[in-house]
């Protein structure tokens, strides 16, 4: 690893496979577990750059596709890179636009050696996408951490149709890596393979046999049932470098979360929280509730009593009630706010439970409180 970017596993939990560390980035030091918040298209939705960090986010995505797409890849890298562009001070991720690019069946071509030809989905105009491209696509980003380009091949896929894809996923991976200029980056490769043992191992044992300063698991929470989930990173973490961040993407939930934690998992991102919230529909220590709910109009407690964000030191479930009722932006981003604080906070509290000794106990007695009303 680069001497900007490496990662320090100081205590592994006693009892599983948890660790807690550090991972140093050219843009500052975040401790590990983490989750980290999504800013699609250079902006978490509805919050400012000051909104996340008062949430005590450290890293923060940013997507290539849609970036490339709209305002254009050369634009950001003209305003100075993504950071500067958005005003975030600190470490950022892009993904490679994979999952967005594979995930518009009607949209593109048939996938090719080359890469993959698609439409922009609100001009029309055609756009192709190779190992290559995405590389000089995310270096003039410029955050701190990118992704290969892979396939993410569709659950349920064919063992055929699969081993295919994570033969392309790992010759692209290849090409990715010699593309790469920058040297202030770091490249995770990304592990495919389905819920096929063999080929998430085989997968596994090649990309790490490469030069990556990281490693992701994909292909998951593509709509397989959940037990093939955790079963897919059963699959992969085995066969992953110890002394390397361990990154699964798409994850929000609780229980992937802690299921990934327990195994080794350092990262996880996903856009649930936020999407959740312009809904209506809150984490809290109790579980999910749905705001919008009649039994909230008269409530003038706190949104959650153990959360310390914005939302919750100042407004009550009453006033969120009437803001999401009436479609206030206003009561989008205060959900927002909580949504976020709540998945970071309880990453900060796995953290200590992990150097503790009792991840395990921590994420039981979580769960167990964590219901979800009708509704949500």
């Amino acid at each position: 690893m680069s001497k900007d970017f490496y990662i320090e596993i100081l205590h592994e939990d006693k009892n599983c496979h948890a660790r807690y560390g550090l991972l140093h980035t050219p843009h500052g030091t975040v401790e590990l577990p983490m989750f980290m918040p999504v800013g699609t298209q250079a902006t978490v939705k509805l919050l400012s750059p000051e909104e996340i960090k008062a949430c005590g986010a450290g890293v923060i995505l940013a997507n290539t596709y849609h970036l490339a797409l709209r305002p254009g890849s050369k634009i950001v890298k003209e305003a100075g890179g993504v950071q500067k562009f958005m005003n975030y001070n600190g470490p950022m991720l892009t993904d490679s636009g994979g999952y967005q690019v594979f995930s518009l069946t009607k949209l593109r071509d048939k996938i090719t050696e080359e890469g993959v030809a698609f439409k922009d989905p609100l001009s029309g105009n055609k756009h192709f996408f190779s190992p290559e491209s995405v590389i000089g696509i995310e270096e003039d980003i410029g955050a701190d951490i990118i992704m290969s380009f892979d396939e993410c091949a569709p659950y349920p896929a064919s063992k055929e149709y699969m081993k295919n894809s994570v033969d392309r996923t790992i010759r692209w991976a290849k090409r990715g890596l010699a593309a790469k200029k920058r040297g202030d980056q770091a490249l995770f490769g990304i592990v495919q393979g389905g819920d096929y043992a063999d080929l998430r191992q085989y997968c596994a044992q090649e990309l790490t046999k490469l030069p990556f300063e990281g490693f992701s698991i994909g292909g998951t929470a593509i709509g397989e049932p959940r037990l093939t989930e955790y079963h897919e990173v059963s699959l992969t973490l085995p066969f992953l470098p110890y002394d390397k961040p361990r990154y699964l993407m798409g994850i929000g939930s609780l229980d992937m979360m802690f299921d990934g934690i327990r195994k080794g998992v350092d990262m996880f991102d996903c856009v649930l929280p936020t999407r959740l919230a312009r809904h209506g529909t809150l984490m809290t220590s109790e579980g999910r509730i749905n705001i919008k709910n009649a039994r909230y109009e008269n409530d003038f407690t706190p949104l959650d009593p153990d959360c310390d964000c914005y939302c919750c030191k100042n407004f009550t479930r009453a006033y969120l009630h009437h803001l999401m009722k009436c479609e206030e932006g206003f009561g989008g981003r205060l959900c927002s706010i909580h949504n976020i604080r709540f998945l970071i906070h309880t990453m900060e509290e796995a953290r200590t439970a992990i150097k503790n000794d009792n991840f395990l106990d921590f994420a039981a007695e979580k769960l167990s409180a964590f219901k979800t009303e009708r509704g949500c």
